[in-house]
């Protein structure tokens, strides 16, 4: 086991713990002395810098393993599925908004796998990256809005719209691309007959 793999893992393991933070009624909204507010987004936070570090560490030391590779995107699943969940539980954030958002990331991962399957990569684009900066950027902003810093709710909501429309538009960018790389592999029927024939 890695270094880059076993932040992977400690992201997965830092996801129950960020639902029982953000859904369990403490006392005074309290967690050692600490709002639970400030102590769900600091979670959150480590668990999203993980995120970053584990992807990073992986390039810089040579250490991009198939594990990884696989455990990387559910981790992040996992987490950014988790905490909108909860914001839906809390009233933070539309449900429809959430359920649209997060079957965008099942559907593009059953896309990547049918892709894999036939030995076609689609790497990430700009558009999934500029994604998932929204998507963790509105969870936290929404987060802090909820509790000690509520001026920041509303600006936590116009960020959750930009992740609703770099979400839905990234999923048509990958499935356009999917259908271009799959199209360039399968050859004219029309063609391989007539190399049959002759």
């Amino acid at each position: 086991m890695n270094l880059p793999n076993a932040l992977t893992l400690v992201r997965m393991f830092l996801v129950p713990l960020l639902v029982v933070v953000l859904l369990t009624e403490f006392e005074g909204r309290r967690i050692l002395g600490m709002p639970k507010e400030l102590v769900g987004a600091a979670i959150f936070a480590l668990a999203s810098v993980t995120d970053w570090l584990d992807g990073y560490l992986a390039r810089r030391r040579r250490q991009v393993t198939w594990l990884g590779q696989m455990l990387d995107p559910i981790a992040d699943k996992l987490l950014t599925s988790a905490a909108f969940i909860s914001l839906v539980q809390l009233d933070l954030a539309p449900a429809w908004m959430v359920a649209l958002i997060i079957g965008r990331e099942f559907a593009v991962t059953g896309l990547r796998s049918v892709a894999h399957a036939r030995g076609i990569t689609i790497p990430a684009s700009p558009l999934g990256k500029i994604k998932m900066a929204s998507q963790v950027t509105a969870i936290l902003l929404l987060i802090l809005g909820w509790g000690p810093l509520p001026w920041l709710a509303p600006i936590g909501h116009v960020v959750l719209w930009v992740v609703l429309v770099t979400a839905v538009a990234s999923a048509l960018d990958y499935y356009r691309r999917f259908q271009r790389r799959l199209t360039a592999r399968v050859p004219d029927l029309d063609v391989v007959e007539s190399r049959k024939i002759g």
